[in-house]
């Protein structure tokens, strides 16, 4: 998302500069965009390899030769405390004006390291010290006061996806993953984490018990340790996983609805991509999602763990192909009009002037 905001801000003729320690594969080729690695250093005086201390050292460098108006990072730690150090730093020169922080929680920042007790305080001090802060939902934003007590004022500011034409047509890339021209799929696209509750997911799939049935999942990690639970739910050809796949929109394109059982969830990235793409959304009742996917509506929402309704939403939009394609249209709409991208470009735009 971080990588999708600077490529739009810099189409509009913004200049973006993006610091990190790898280029982001989905970046894009401008005159206005600039990348700055951050090298980290492996010292043996050091037993782990420091990131925070070379970012806001490169920060720095960067607000010295481009005089940054803008710092935005995307989680508190380490981003939003690099910056803060790094406009410290930046404070020690008399004729230097530092650049605006703002902090964009994703939700990874909260609902895991906040609630570490070795992070939550230079989380909560990040967030409290930035010049402005926003969040992916209204439920994140809520789970940020409630879980770290902050009293920093947070705007919500929601994802959005700005799709691709898919390279390969929706035919080419079934006839690959051999999939007929009459198989339904639902497609699931995530990092595995146990957040995402994939045993959930494939429990789900083996209940719906329809040879024309398939379950896409686009996986960012290894997917071998759930192998065995596969082959236990004997989901066979029902299954097919695809890893490090980039061209996302080919296989978006290729699915009929999207399919997420996850347990914690601050927006569900994953699930506008689908709608995006015309197709209803099935997916568990938490976190953000309903603020994304509104029930009866753009998809359906079951409570987490109930994998008997997932499956049933999932049999019911099979059979029924005038309630699959009239909550196609009305998920598409959506993505189209409360999550586009010159919307929410243009609220990002908007609180960087404010602040």
């Amino acid at each position: 998302m971080a990588t999708n905001l600077g490529n739009e801000l810099a189409r509009r003729g913004h200049k973006v500069h993006f610091i990190s320690y790898e280029s982001p594969f989905r970046l894009a080729k401008s005159p206005n965009i600039r990348f700055h690695k951050v090298n980290i250093n492996k010292y043996s005086l050091f037993k782990y390899p420091d990131y925070t201390l070379p970012l806001a050292v490169e920060i720095g460098n960067v607000h010295e030769k481009y005089e940054l108006d803008v710092v935005h990072v995307h989680y508190a730690v380490p981003h939003a405390t690099a910056a803060l150090l790094a406009n410290d730093m930046i404070r020690e020169c008399s004729h230097c004006k530092p650049p605006k922080i703002i902090t964009t929680l994703h939700g990874t920042d909260i609902t895991l390291l906040a609630r570490d007790p070795n992070l939550d305080e230079v989380i909560k001090f990040s967030i409290e010290k930035s010049d402005g802060v926003t969040a992916v939902s209204h439920y994140l934003k809520g789970q940020t006061q409630k879980v770290l007590k902050t009293k920093k004022p947070i705007q919500v500011i929601y994802n959005f996806f700005s799709p691709k034409a898919p390279t390969k047509s929706r035919q080419v890339i079934r006839k690959g993953l051999k999939i007929k021209d009459n198989d339904f799929v639902a497609i699931h696209s995530s990092n595995l984490r146990p957040v995402k509750r994939i045993p959930d997911l494939l429990k789900t799939a083996s209940l719906i018990r329809n040879p024309k049935f398939k379950l896409l999942i686009l996986a960012g990690a290894d997917f071998k340790p759930y192998l065995p639970l596969a082959k236990k739910l004997k989901l066979g050809k029902i299954l097919i996983v695809k890893n490090g796949e980039f061209n996302i929109e080919n296989y978006l394109n290729a699915a009929d609805i999207g399919l997420y059982t996850s347990e914690e969830e601050s927006f569900g990235l994953g699930i506008l991509e689908s709608m995006a793409f015309g197709q209803p959304v099935v997916a568990t009742k938490i976190g953000g999602i309903p603020e994304v996917v509104e029930h009866k509506k753009s998809g359906f929402l079951a409570k987490l763990g109930d994998t008997k309704a997932l499956a049933g939403y999932v049999k019911m939009l099979m059979q029924s192909g005038t309630l699959h394609q009239k909550m196609g249209q009305v998920a598409k709409l959506r993505a189209e009009t409360t999550f586009s991208t010159e919307k929410i470009v243009d609220e990002y735009v908007k609180y960087y002037q404010q602040i």
